[in-house]
């Protein structure tokens, strides 16, 4: 942003959006005008002299991608910004956003997702997917590799949809024992099982009105997946140990690094619950297939790496950019963020990584 940049336009989803938008983004210098949803925003563009138009990450009546390419064909001496709230990482293999307004290139198509970076073709149909789907209630199923990004993925639909203020409910069906699964995901009251001390609304109860997201979904035991169809066709919950029902209104994203159709085939997964699931799936490429995203992430990473160490950026040689975008990576965008990190340290007071820095890679494969 340059300070020739004076007359703003804040195109937000909701008025305490706008605000959010206007204090993190626009210094005080700036003539800010805000206004609700993308058709506003155009008409607006179209009555006055405006240099930045900055737009929320969702709009309730028009897609922000459209509204994007419309101004770019209609007010091209318009600068488009999209306003990305900071999220953390946690265990994502992605990296966070840095920025509050991420300033968009016409050439990239579709904008990454929040949090994300890339930029290849199959990369961009991910992120066309996720947002025809974010404003529905459809049921999302994301499929793909260990390390491919299925969280960061779950986190973008709610991010993008009508729900973003609300929960976002994270649950690993893998890592819950089957004794406990239903407790956990339906909730309890006191007394209903031994050590049920407490009563427990559940982990779908708790996603009300928000997102509940079913991590490892392959992994559920057949004893439980016939309860959870239930509940997606009625919408409705009943607690262990008691008799009444809650009517809930919750959107549920899946995912699995395994086909659940070759879960289905093994008689191990229900097919009606995973036609139920499948309604609208995503399918997530291995970091193999989009190699031309290997360098910016990396670039992001080392960023990260260098800020909470608080020391000097430090880049890859040549030969190692080479070596990187190369090599095979079968734990794809996370085993590419732990190699880096591994670099890193050995590096030590080095700004420049060399491939000896990355000598533990197997084989240095091609």
């Amino acid at each position: 942003m340059h300070g020739a940049v004076k007359n703003v336009i804040v195109a937000s989803s909701t008025p305490a959006s706008g605000q959010t938008m206007m204090k993190n983004f626009c210094p005080s210098s700036y003539k800010v005008e805000t206004v609700h949803g993308g058709a506003a925003a155009l008409e607006k563009l179209g009555r006055g002299n405006y240099h930045l138009l900055v737009l929320d990450q969702w709009l309730p009546d028009l897609d922000v991608n459209e509204v994007f390419r419309t101004v770019r064909e209609r007010f091209p001496q318009v600068s488009v910004s999209f306003h990305m709230p900071q999220q953390g990482l946690g265990e994502s293999p992605s990296v966070e956003s840095h920025s509050e307004a991420a300033v968009m290139d016409p050439a990239t198509g579709e904008l990454p997702l929040p949090g994300m970076i890339g930029t290849s073709e199959p990369m961009q149909r991910v992120y066309k997917n996720v947002r025809l789907v974010a404003k529905r209630k459809t049921t999302a199923l994301i499929e793909g590799e260990s390390g491919t990004g299925k969280e960061l993925v779950a986190r973008a639909v709610h991010q993008l949809s009508p729900r973003a203020e609300k929960p976002f409910v994270v649950v690993n069906c893998a890592a819950i024992p089957e004794s406990l699964l239903e407790a956990e995901l339906f909730g309890y009251v006191r007394g209903a099982f031994t050590g049920a001390n407490q009563p427990s609304l559940g982990r779908i109860h708790a996603a009300h009105g928000g997102t509940l997201f079913l991590d490892e979904i392959g992994e559920l035991p057949l004893s439980m997946q016939g309860k959870l169809l239930r509940f997606l066709q009625e919408g409705e919950v009943q607690r262990l140990g008691s008799s009444d029902v809650f009517r809930l209104d919750v959107r549920v994203v899946a995912a699995s690094n395994i086909e659940l159709s070759q879960r289905v085939a093994e008689k191990q997964f229900r097919d009606d619950l995973y036609y139920r699931l499948a309604v609208f799936p995503i399918s997530l490429p291995p970091l193999r297939d989009r190699r031309s995203d290997i360098l910016p992430l990396v670039r992001e990473f080392l960023k990260r790496f260098s800020r909470e160490s608080q020391c000097p950026p430090k880049r890859l040689s040549e030969a190692s950019e080479r070596l990187l975008e190369t090599n095979k990576w079968p734990g794809n965008v996370r085993e590419l963020q732990h190699a880096l990190e591994r670099a890193f340290i050995l590096a030590e007071d080095e700004l420049v990584l060399t491939p000896d820095h990355f000598s533990f890679l197997p084989g240095r494969q091609n």
